[in-house]
């Protein structure tokens, strides 16, 4: 499985940003696909998860109302809109896969992308 992430960028506060991911083989279409932040000094970070039949997401509070995570099964392609930025959504910003359901945990995650850089000025 190959992810390769583009769209990062270097923004004012408050523009919108949007995240695409390519994957290789039918990866979009059977595994969980999530995105991924990580800010120096810091943890990596779950932002957004979708999984499953119906495309159900998942989102911590930080991001929610902001961020959207979507895919196109047909392009093997997951996208992350993410408007109203702030400062603090600076980051390398990380698509993964696993097979599981719904994981936020970066361990539970088994492939992921070279990172693409975020960095929101204020």
């Amino acid at each position: 499985v190959q992810l390769v992430e583009s769209g990062g960028g270097f923004v004012q506060a408050g523009d919108s940003l949007r995240l695409s991911c390519a994957a290789s083989g039918r990866t979009v279409s059977t595994y969980t696909m999530a995105w991924f932040r990580q800010a120096p000094g810091k943890e990596r970070e779950n932002v957004a998860v979708i999984a499953g039949s119906e495309d159900a997401t998942k989102y911590p509070d930080c991001v929610k109302d902001r961020f959207t995570i979507s895919r196109d099964k047909d392009k093997n392609a997951v996208y992350l809109q993410m408007n109203s930025l702030k400062p603090e959504d600076t980051a390398v910003y990380y698509c993964a896969a696993t097979p599981f359901l719904y994981p936020t945990s970066p361990r539970d995650y088994n492939y992921w992308g070279q990172g693409t850089q975020v960095t929101v000025s204020s």
